[in-house]
């Protein structure tokens, strides 16, 4: 048998197991990547965050200020604990963002792929309306025939 026939067979008889061999490769490869992809971590994202109330004597009054709340984001996306932890100065303005801040949803923060408890920092702005509501006159009104 020639020389180059027997270069044409071992190049034949070759060619399928360099295949192989390159094709398990890539495959292991993108399963470690995309391991890699699925575990990596992720912190806590809002989803659905309404404003608390603006109680309207405060509103009325010009009054006011940013309360900052740690809040534990529990597993299910959900605050489990709500501290005040720098007050706004109005205790109506504190109580109403703790209030609402308790019903707020989250992603929640994940760690190897399954979710885990996590304590963000939440800031929360009262910023008396401009110009001032039409009910203030109201209360202005109310206020007034009370003295």
């Amino acid at each position: 048998m020639p020389a180059a026939s027997r270069r044409s067979i071992l190049a034949a008889a070759c060619l399928p197991l360099a295949a192989v061999l390159l094709l398990g490769g890539c495959g292991k490869s993108g399963q470690s990547q995309t391991q890699n992809v699925a575990a990596a971590p992720t912190e806590v994202a809002a989803v659905q965050t309404p404003p608390p109330d603006y109680p309207i004597e405060l509103a009325c009054a010009g009054l006011g200020g940013k309360a900052v709340l740690s809040v534990v984001v529990g597993v299910q996306g959900k605050p489990t604990d709500v501290q005040l932890v720098s007050s706004s100065g109005q205790p109506k303005l504190d109580a109403s963002a703790q209030q609402r801040v308790r019903e707020w949803i989250f992603n929640p923060a994940t760690r190897d792929g399954k979710a885990v408890p996590r304590t963000i920092q939440v800031p929360v702005n009262f910023n008396p309306p401009q110009p001032r509501p039409d009910r203030c006159f109201a209360l202005d009104a109310q206020a007034h025939r009370s003295n």
